[in-house]
C-alpha cells in the first residue's frame, strides 16, 4: 500500500501562490501591531526586533528575525538594532537546537528584489535549521516542501522552550 503525504496547509499557498497569499501592507509591520502572537506565529518580541515563524517554511523551524522599523537595507539600521537582530539570530539557533537538534543552519539575508527576497521592502534575516539529506525530489519536481511538523505544533514547541528560559 502506498503511503500518503498530507500537508493540507500548503493547499492555500499552492492555490493562490505566494504573492496572492501575503496580506496587503507589510507583514513585518502589520502583524506585530495586531498583538495576536500565536495567530501570527510571533515567537519573541525584543526592543527593536522580533522573531516570527515563516508561514511558508523551507523546513520545520524556519524562523525570521525582523526589525520593527520598516527599512529595505541593512545600511538603514542603527548599530543597536543590528546588535539586537544578531543576538536574536543567535537565540534562534539555541532554541532550534533544543527543539529539533538540527545538524546545521542556513543563516542569511536577501536584500532587494534581485537577491530573491520574497518581501524586499522590509529587511529580515532567515534562520533555517538543516539536516544531512533534508533535500528531496519534492522540492525539485513539485515545488513542494515536505514538513513533518504542523506550524501550530512547531509554534507551541518553540514557544514553550522560549518561555522556559525567561
Amino acid at each position: 500500500m502506498a503511503e500518503q503525504l498530507w500537508a493540507p496547509w500548503r493547499f492555500e499557498y499552492i492555490k493562490k501562490g505566494v504573492e496572492a497569499s501575503l496580506p496587503t501592507g507589510c507583514i513585518f509591520v502589520d502583524l506585530p501591531d495586531e498583538e495576536n502572537d500565536p495567530k501570527n506565529l510571533i515567537l519573541f518580541r525584543g526592543e527593536t526586533a522580533f522573531v516570527i515563524m515563516n508561514r511558508f517554511p523551507y523546513t520545520n523551524g524556519h524562523l525570521l528575525v525582523a526589525p520593527y522599523k520598516h527599512v529595505m537595507t541593512i545600511a538603514e539600521l542603527e548599530d543597536s538594532e543590528l546588535l539586537e537582530i544578531n543576538q536574536l539570530v543567535k537565540l534562534c539557533t539555541i532554541w532550534l537546537n533544543k527543539a529539533y537538534s538540527p545538524q546545521g543552519f542556513n543563516l542569511g539575508v536577501n536584500q532587494g528584489p534581485a537577491s530573491g527576497a520574497g518581501i524586499p521592502s522590509h529587511i529580515h534575516w532567515h534562520v533555517v535549521p538543516r539536516w544531512t539529506g533534508d533535500t528531496n525530489f519534492m522540492s525539485a519536481v513539485a515545488d513542494t516542501r515536505v514538513l513533518p511538523h504542523d506550524l501550530n505544533e512547531s509554534y507551541t514547541l518553540l514557544n514553550s522552550i522560549i518561555e522556559s528560559e525567561k
